[in-house]
């Protein structure tokens, strides 16, 4: 295999507070090649758009990242910042939850996009913008709009139509369909796919909805306290999850079509555990439902779960 997009060992990102260092991000392993899709799931405050963000070194200055991340074989957390101003839209861009609130209210969009391309001399302005535009499905009219005047979905099209206007390799998409209704959800993420598939370029996709992340991503990685407790294909993943909470997070959307789970869907007690609280043994055990002795006093790392699938739990996957 050739040299991958982005390549994560063992990183780590701790934040600096009045009680000292509290983690965030703890031993986390990844890789993303071209053409490739990949999800990271969990609920809010696991750590994914923390780990995402790390990527550009887009955190807070309290943030203290450790281990390598490595983007086209380049250590981000080495880069000075005249590299990595050249590195952001070049080589990954992201793609943020919300785009009103992403987007200068009061620019027009097309000046936004046409933003990156000056300062990355990418050629002819006018005309790249127009063609980013009909890229993403939109008329290169509307690059005279105002946020305002364009749909929940048009503004999330102008956003990735602003991560694609450097070319970059790697697309970091956080959330990019949370506020959207279903139908045009499904126009977004098939537009991620058709990208992804044309440009040959890799998808790093954050969502708590694991259909969501399966519908669009080759591979997942579910997250919990911080560090991935599942990873493997994205379809064997959500048909036979081998991690309790990845079962737990699969059971808790309704299924279509069965009135059973829509009226009463098996949900999650409790909240992830505080970062600078983390319980001992295994911190997913104070929730689980299939908890052993020993789960309170073994913290399990990533081991083999199936082929081309790694799950940290003690519990084996039933064939």
């Amino acid at each position: 295999m050739g040299e991958p997009l982005l390549e994560m060992r063992s990183a780590t990102v701790d934040y600096r507070t009045a009680g000292g260092l509290v983690p965030a991000v703890r031993g986390v392993d990844l890789r993303i090649d071209a053409g490739q899709t990949l999800g990271l799931a969990g609920e809010s405050g696991c750590g994914k758009s923390t780990l995402a963000m790390s990527v550009l070194r887009l955190l807070p200055r309290n943030a203290v990242v450790g281990g390598e991340i490595l983007l086209g074989g380049e250590n981000v957390t080495e880069m000075g910042w005249g590299r990595l101003r050249a590195v952001r839209w070049a080589e990954a861009s992201v793609v943020f939850q919300g785009a009103m609130h992403a987007l200068n209210p009061v620019q027009r969009v097309g000046e936004q996009i046409a933003e990156p391309i000056r300062v990355h001399g990418k050629g002819p302005v006018e005309r790249r913008v127009g063609e980013l535009l009909e890229q993403v499905g939109l008329p290169a009219r509307r690059a005279r709009a105002y946020p305002h005047e364009l749909s929940g979905g048009q503004r999330q099209r102008v956003m990735i139509a602003m991560a694609l206007a450097c070319s970059p390799g790697l697309i970091i998409a956080d959330e990019p369909t949370t506020a959207l209704d279903v139908m045009v959800q499904a126009q977004v993420l098939a537009l991620l796919s058709k990208l992804v598939d044309e440009l040959d370029i890799g998808l790093l996709m954050i969502s708590h909805d694991l259909s969501v992340l399966a519908s669009t991503c080759q591979r997942l990685a579910v997250m919990y306290a911080g560090r991935i407790v599942e990873q493997g294909r994205s379809a064997e993943v959500l048909r036979q999850p081998a991690h309790p909470y990845t079962k737990a997070l699969a059971a808790a959307f309704p299924t279509i079509g069965d009135p059973a789970s829509r009226l009463a869907p098996r949900g999650l007690a409790g909240d992830p555990p505080d970062p600078a609280q983390l319980p001992a043994g295994c911190p997913f055990h104070p929730r689980c439902p299939s908890a052993m002795a020993e789960c309170s006093v073994t913290d399990v790392l990533l081991r083999p779960a199936g082929e081309d699938r790694v799950s940290a739990c003690l519990l084996e996957v039933e064939p």
